[in-house]
């Protein structure tokens, strides 16, 4: 079986002491491709150097994550323009979005650093993959001005209700991404999935992040993919190899430059 791990934060301290390891597992456990969305500037050459590094494995992404959002955020994302202005190997703009969690005094902002990253999507082609957390409102309020624009990407770590999947999916050229909580015994995300096609998913890690069950409470990694997957065969009803087979499709759709 083969399958891409289309969100994995496989950079860091969190992976420093046995790096090598972690990657020849995800390697053993069928991970074909893992794309590798950035946060600011210098994660952004991380997954650069790691791509260039293990080619054919790890694909790059480019963009400024909305939690705790520096003040000189405008300089930023102008330093990350003009690298997506030159040649370079990112597949997609992301990490990006909202995230009002923990708190919603600067919604301002990061409605105004999401907007300039949908609109690098736009100008240069590129899927973006996006983050949105306790802000849906302001999600579909950011979006609604490109929904004839043919932008594309990744609707990451979705958790949410059956209504707001239907707002999500109505942009044709995006995916829902399904990592951890699919698994987790009290969550509803499986009842939700019920009403949404395989051919609107991809799988995803965001590790080392919401680990599945049985891993819950452990630094996440690519290899414990295939609990989330087997999780997605039985909601389905069908193996573990068609899941890895139709969610890898999906994401080379998406992400045409991985291919």
């Amino acid at each position: 079986m083969n399958f891409i791990d289309t969100h994995a934060h496989l950079y860091g301290e969190d992976f420093a002491a046995d790096f090598e390891d972690v990657v020849e597992r995800a390697r053993l456990s069928g991970a074909s491709k893992i794309f590798l969305p950035s946060t600011d500037l210098v994660s952004a050459r991380m997954v650069t150097d790691l791509s260039k590094r293990f080619s054919g494995l790890f694909y790059p992404m480019i963009g400024l994550h909305p939690e705790d959002l520096p003040e000189n955020y405008l300089e930023i994302l102008q330093q990350m323009e003009l690298q997506l202005k030159e040649p370079n190997i990112f597949i997609g703009i992301g990490e990006v979005g909202l995230d009002l969690y923990w708190n919603a005094t600067r919604v301002q902002d990061q409605m105004r650093a999401f907007d300039l990253q949908i609109c690098w999507a736009q100008r240069f082609g590129l899927p973006l993959m996006i983050h949105a957390r306790s802000a849906h409102k302001e999600l579909m309020q950011c979006l609604e001005p490109y929904r004839n624009c043919n932008i594309s990407g990744v609707f990451h770590c979705f958790t949410g209700t059956i209504e707001e999947a239907a707002e999500l999916l109505d942009f044709d050229h995006f995916m829902l991404g399904i990592g951890g909580v699919v698994t987790f015994k009290k969550s509803s995300l499986p009842e939700v999935l019920k009403s949404i096609p395989l051919s609107r998913l991809v799988l995803e890690t965001d590790a080392p992040y919401m680990a599945p069950v049985p891993h819950r409470g452990k630094r996440n990694e690519t290899s414990f993919l295939l609990a989330i997957i087997e999780k997605l065969a039985e909601i389905y009803k069908i193996s573990t190899e068609e899941v890895g087979r139709i969610t890898s499709e999906n994401a080379l759709k998406v992400f045409p430059l991985a291919r």
